[in-house]
């Protein structure tokens, strides 16, 4: 544990439907604010910022920091897709853990616009291309109305649904369960309740997928101030959270061989969780509560396979038992998940460990979870990135 980082502190602004958000500094800068002031630590101490975001020109994230001043730190942004967040999450813990600083600011944000997700630079070779000559190979080239990421995902739960003789309609049960979460959050975006037949009967979009069972283009931000265990105690700082280990990997040759739910990440997630159970010592079993990255219900529902929360094959009782929820094993995305909570893509990652600092101090007010001493959050990237990260509660 001597090695293990302090998250000092957090801080989010509720997440907005494209629109109707302050423009990307203004919301970077504010949940920075959050972070610093929950940690007790100004500005001007920050030694090196790492700043997420997908969408935006280079040095955004010397926009956003600079509201806060002009100290000279090295500012390095950051973008890994929908794992972005949690990558400068990553390189923040990482300079601190190696002694090279002792205070790093981790900060993503996310001004999106409204609709599916397009490519943006389309004069350049796509990232996605290997992707999706994959998935169009396996599982056939889809109608171009659909949306890309859609096509992925919807794709990998139906092979599954395939493979396991299981009815579609179980991933519906994942929508439900995060609005129902969701309504204790006030940093959501959607927090009105739906109904199963509600969720089944919204448009369909591909696969098994219908279009509440889709994370929605999100504008918001959010921060986390990491320092060590050194510097927390000779500034009195609270040092109850500590990131206990951390992995993130990349795409294995697996990714491309046809197997559709490795397509989106399930090795990567897989490989991540058991280095991260080992290194912490705090196994599956001992979870009970997760932020995981449900960009859509079948991811959701394939990591809980990916991450040993149930075994393989298993994640239709999981769900249907209610062990996702509270009352269940592992009280999954209490805060509402990128479906509910929303998805504003460099800050995901962020938001996630938000809710999960919360959690271990007991903080999360209507969400708390009873009696958690550890954390588990996964967030993903196509293309690919997988951080997955367990933190711990420690006394004193």
């Amino acid at each position: 544990m001597s090695d293990e980082v302090v998250v000092a502190g957090v801080g989010m602004i509720p997440f907005t439907k494209p629109g109707k958000s302050d423009d990307y500094d203004v919301m970077g800068a504010e949940a920075a604010r959050r972070a610093l002031a929950d940690a007790g630590v100004d500005y001007g101490a920050i030694q090196q910022a790492y700043v997420g975001y997908v969408f935006g020109d280079s040095t955004s994230g010397q926009k956003a920091l600079y509201r806060l001043g002009g100290t000279g730190i090295p500012v390095v942004n950051v973008n890994n897709n929908c794992s972005t967040g949690s990558s400068a999450l990553y390189l923040a813990r990482q300079a601190v853990e190696s002694g090279a600083v002792d205070v790093a600011l981790a900060l993503g944000f996310e001004q999106m616009l409204p609709g599916a997700i397009q490519q943006v630079f389309t004069d350049s070779p796509a990232a996605l291309e290997n992707f999706e000559r994959v998935r169009d190979e396996y599982f056939g080239r889809p109608d171009p109305s659909v949306p890309n990421a859609a096509t992925f995902f919807g794709a990998a739960g139906q092979r599954y649904v395939e493979e396991h003789g299981i009815d579609p309609a179980v991933f519906a049960h994942i929508t439900v369960k995060s609005r129902k979460h969701a309504a204790n959050n006030p940093f959501a975006v959607f927090r009105a309740p739906l109904t199963f037949d509600e969720v089944i009967a919204s448009p369909h979009i591909y696969g098994p997928l219908t279009r509440f069972q889709c994370c929605p283009p999100t504008c918001g931000a959010a921060a986390a101030v990491i320092v060590s265990q050194e510097y927390a105690r000779k500034h009195g700082l609270r040092s109850g959270v500590r990131i206990a280990a951390q992995a993130m990997t990349t795409d294995f040759q697996s990714t491309f061989e046809g197997d559709m739910k490795r397509l989106i990440g399930y090795d990567m997630a897989a490989a991540a969780a058991v280095d991260v159970y080992e290194k912490s010592g705090i196994g599956p079993e001992d979870v009970r509560v997760a932020e995981l990255h449900d960009c859509f219900t079948t991811n959701e529902f394939l990591t809980y396979e990916a991450l040993g929360l149930t075994p393989e094959g298993t994640a239709e009782k999981f769900v249907l038992d209610g062990d996702n929820t509270y009352g269940g094993r592992v009280v999954t995305n209490p805060s509402g998940g990128l479906i509910s909570k929303g998805h504003p893509l460099g800050a995901t990652g962020l938001a996630q460990c938000a809710e999960l600092v919360w959690q271990l101090r007991g903080e999360a007010e209507a969400r708390q979870v009873d009696g958690v001493t550890s954390a588990l959050q996964h967030n993903l990237g196509l293309g690919g990135a997988c951080v997955v990260t367990m933190y711990r509660k420690v006394d004193g």
